[in-house]
């Protein structure tokens, strides 16, 4: 089943930098700001940069902030090592996918909270997860 690495300790505004790899069939991201350790989803208050290359709903597939921001042009991860950059201050969060913005929002919803590792199908692999306070 699905399941969820998360942070110990809550976060308000940071940079987040993290190396991933992902199959082309892998349903995956990373949490920003999840309230409840216990139960991390964004329908129990949190933000997603999802990774899941195969989304019936392409707006919302890798690089995509789930249900706040839809990514345009349509990113690939899969068979390779890739990078998010993912800034955090107040209410706007900005993703770099690759070097490349793919979506810059502002929702203030979620304030402070964990960030949760992702996996729900597919292989997925992280390396060097580094977040600045900022």
């Amino acid at each position: 089943g699905a399941s969820v690495l998360v942070s110990k300790k809550a976060f308000k505004d940071f940079e987040l930098y993290a190396e991933f790899w992902a199959a082309d069939d892998t349903n995956s991201g990373i949490y920003l700001r999840a309230m409840n350790p216990a139960s991390v989803s964004t329908s129990t208050g949190a933000y997603e940069v999802q990774i899941w290359d195969r989304n019936p709903n392409p707006a919302y597939s890798t690089g995509s902030l789930v249900n706040v921001a839809m990514v345009q042009p349509i990113f690939k991860a899969a068979g390779r090592w890739n990078t998010y950059e993912i800034y955090a201050r107040g209410p706007e969060i900005t993703v770099k996918f690759n070097g490349v913005v793919t979506v810059s929002a502002r929702d203030g919803r979620f304030p402070e909270g964990r960030i949760g590792l992702q996996f729900n199908g597919g292989p997925i692999k992280f390396r060097k997860l580094l977040v600045k306070e900022l």
